[in-house]
């Protein structure tokens, strides 16, 4: 796994497909999260902004290689493993992303409740947009792996499915992107910190399980 994760960070590096995701995020934090904003409302707006680009980075992994080296890479090892490790650099690079911006935002923000009348700790709210970060990350990446290739071939259909899926996952009652993202908005309010561990335990099990299927898939196409 790890020469196949070496393999798949080369393709997606050389490629520089991953520049549009990037200064995607990039343009919503620079638009949403001003310096001086509350440090709660701008982390989970860099949180939410992350989770459609999480489910981009997915596609651009599982669908960059042309299929004669994708045959070649499932050949020599697996196309159960070749899959995952596509998933895996596509999250790992949606995590680094995040974590560049939340240190970012937290460091900029200001430490207040939304009033600008309430101190809010700067570690723990650091620590709470780190773990809703990491929410959005793999929920972006458990609707991207599901909805294009093996599953989904049809690449006008899979956009439009995957974009659909990224808006319903931040405004739909039970996914824990909406659930950490709207902890740490309510929580700004007052100025309390809410820690997403239940919505982060839930995120985990989601994509744990859409890797596992999608994987089952391709290797059964494979």
């Amino acid at each position: 796994m790890t020469a196949l994760l070496r393999y798949q960070a080369a393709l997606l590096l050389r490629s520089q497909r991953w520049l549009p995701p990037v200064l995607l995020y990039g343009i919503f934090l620079a638009v949403g999260a001003q310096g001086g904003d509350p440090v709660l409302d701008s982390l989970g707006y860099a949180a939410a902004a992350l989770l459609p680009v999480a489910a981009w980075l997915v596609r651009i992994c599982v669908n960059q290689e042309p299929a004669a080296a994708r045959d070649c890479a499932a050949a020599a090892t697996s196309p159960r493993r070749a899959h995952l490790a596509s998933l895996g650099v596509a999250v790992g690079s949606a995590a680094l992303l995040g974590c560049a911006g939340t240190l970012v935002i937290t460091l900029v923000s200001s430490p207040t409740d939304t009033s600008h009348q309430v101190a809010v700790p700067v570690l723990r709210a650091g620590l709470a947009g780190l773990l809703a970060l990491f929410v959005c990350a793999l929920t972006g990446a458990a609707a991207g792996a599901v909805l294009t290739r093996p599953v989904l071939h049809g690449r006008g259909w899979s956009v439009a499915a995957t974009s659909l899926a990224a808006l319903l996952l931040l405004v739909t009652r039970g996914s824990p992107a909406r659930s950490a993202v709207y902890g740490l908005v309510d929580g700004s309010h007052s100025g309390t910190v809410h820690t997403p561990v239940l919505a982060l335990f839930v995120a985990v099990l989601a994509a744990a399980g859409a890797g596992a299927a999608v994987s089952v898939q391709a290797a059964r196409r494979g």
